[in-house]
């Protein structure tokens, strides 16, 4: 088996069999032995404290499900403060070789070069393994405190893509020649004047592909349908950015008519479908019905749209038509903006999210600010034609916290639920899942919940014993 230089740990069960690695099997499948071997990164902060907890629920689920049948043989590796301090590095390469080598493997919160002269190593890592997908599935507890009348409406599921947009890391401080390289081009294009004070502007390259859409679409729909969701959103800011956002939400509508033409509809679709159902046989009618502004447009404009029309029921007609539609997966896309009001205000509307990735942040921490915060919402992030996956607590490192044993674990712990439920070890992970709400439920909870309960609600624990306490509710 395989030594990682100075993380040197002998990689066996306590049992008869050797663990041994998880690897790759057929269309993004994977090959798991009863005792894998699955690297983690410790954390910065608080992270200590939080994984010890999160492994014990792990893997005392584990042990309750499968009776000392399967067992994860644990290796630890460094990234961020903690090995800066060892290797002189933020993400050394034994880091990566071990995630890569495995497949799969789970991490605290880390530190990042302040100095911004690498990429965090959550960057490095999801880099290096082609991880584009991020999964963030955000529910609410039963018992967890909330700023909203009804945050059980909350549940939704986000896919953000990883690999482009602000995530590539691509910038320029001002001052720098490369700076003043792209003021020049900018010059030679006659666009400088979109730039006020040039002199002292950084610059940021914001990549969008079509590739890179498309896979993350393809994601967030076939798990909507595996699980029966009834819509999935792609939220863009395409009214301004037309040529990055805006490809993605065409790129994204492409993917659910092509390669999902049987078990999708758009919300544009649905509305002239459901016109034709209810009597509006006319084209030119049903064009004025979808599109208020009809009357006002150009004669070209007004045959666009009756052809659009005529399109839609000629070509899904049949197969959608008479109210069929009604059960399919619907595909619609909001703007980024009026999408941070709206799960708000129409929470129970929105299944899924798909969106790039600084989009997905905001509205990710928006919805998890309705059922709790940041401490109870775990993220996966995923390539799904490999098979590799890293998960992480969708949270930082909570410097000031550090071995006071008082941050909440739950998102660390769930995201080892996504770990199980990736793995095919859904009885273990079906067990932690339901022990959290149980312990939730019963209102035992760390500081960050407590402090926004009622005096005397609380049954405020410690870290450690809130993953005692979940242990005790499998």
């Amino acid at each position: 088996l395989m030594l990682y230089s100075s993380f040197r740990k002998p990689l066996y069960s306590n049992g008869v069999r050797f663990a041994s690695r998880i690897s790759a099997g057929a269309n993004g499948k994977l090959v798991v032995p009863s005792n894998p071997i699955i690297p983690y990164i410790e954390g910065d902060g608080c992270g200590p404290n939080i994984w010890s907890a999160a492994k014990e629920v792990i893997d005392k689920a584990v042990e309750k499900a499968y009776k000392g049948e399967r067992k994860i043989e644990w290796l630890q590796v460094y990234a961020g403060e903690a090995s800066f301090a060892k290797t002189g590095e933020w993400a050394p390469k034994e880091t990566i070789s071990a995630f890569m080598d495995h497949m799969v493997g789970i991490k605290g919160p880390v530190e990042s070069d302040e100095s911004g002269d690498s990429l965090s190593p959550q960057r490095v890592l999801r880099r290096a393994m082609d991880l584009y997908c991020s999964m963030r599935p955000i529910h609410y507890h039963e018992g967890a405190p909330s700023p909203m009348k009804h945050p059980e409406h909350v549940h939704c599921t986000i896919f953000r893509e990883t690999s482009e947009d602000v995530s590539a890391g691509i910038e320029f401080p001002m001052g720098t020649p490369e700076a003043a390289r792209i003021n020049e081009f900018l010059v030679q294009k006659q666009l400088s004047k979109k730039v006020r004070f040039p002199k002292s502007t950084g610059f940021c390259v914001k990549p969008i592909s079509q590739e890179g859409t498309e896979r993350v679409v393809v994601a967030a729909i076939e798990w909507a349908l595996r699980k029966g969701k009834s819509n999935v959103a792609l939220v863009h800011k395409g009214n301004i950015m037309k040529y990055t956002e805006g490809h993605f939400k065409d790129w994204g509508y492409k993917v659910a008519t092509t390669q999902f033409r049987n078990e999708c509809v758009t919300e544009r679709e649905s509305w002239i479908l459901d016109n034709y159902d209810k009597g509006i046989k006319s084209s030119e009618e049903n064009a004025k019905t979808i599109e208020p502004g009809y009357d006002m447009m150009t004669e070209p404009q007004q045959k666009g749209l009756v052809a659009e029309v005529d399109a839609v029921l000629g070509s899904i007609g049949e197969s959608h038509g008479n109210g069929q539609w009604k059960q399919k997966l619907l595909v619609r896309d909001t703007i980024a903006d009026i999408t941070l009001q709206q799960i708000m205000t129409r929470t129970s509307e929105f299944d899924v999210i798909v969106t790039m990735g600084l989009n997905g942040q905001y509205i990710s921490d928006a919805l998890v600010a309705q059922v709790g915060g940041v401490g109870i919402a775990p993220s996966g992030s995923f390539n799904l034609q490999t098979g590799r996956a890293l998960f992480e607590a969708n949270h930082g490192t909570g410097r000031k916290y550090a071995g006071m044993n008082q941050v909440n674990p739950s998102s660390l712990i769930l995201a080892g639920d996504m770990l199980l439920r990736h793995l095919g070890w859904t009885e273990p992970s079906d067990l932690i899942r339901n022990a959290v709400r149980t312990t939730i439920k019963q209102k035992t909870v760390t500081y960050d919940l407590a402090r926004f309960m009622k005096k005397g609600e609380a049954n405020l624990v410690t870290c450690s014993d809130f993953g005692a306490a979940v242990v005790k509710n499998m």
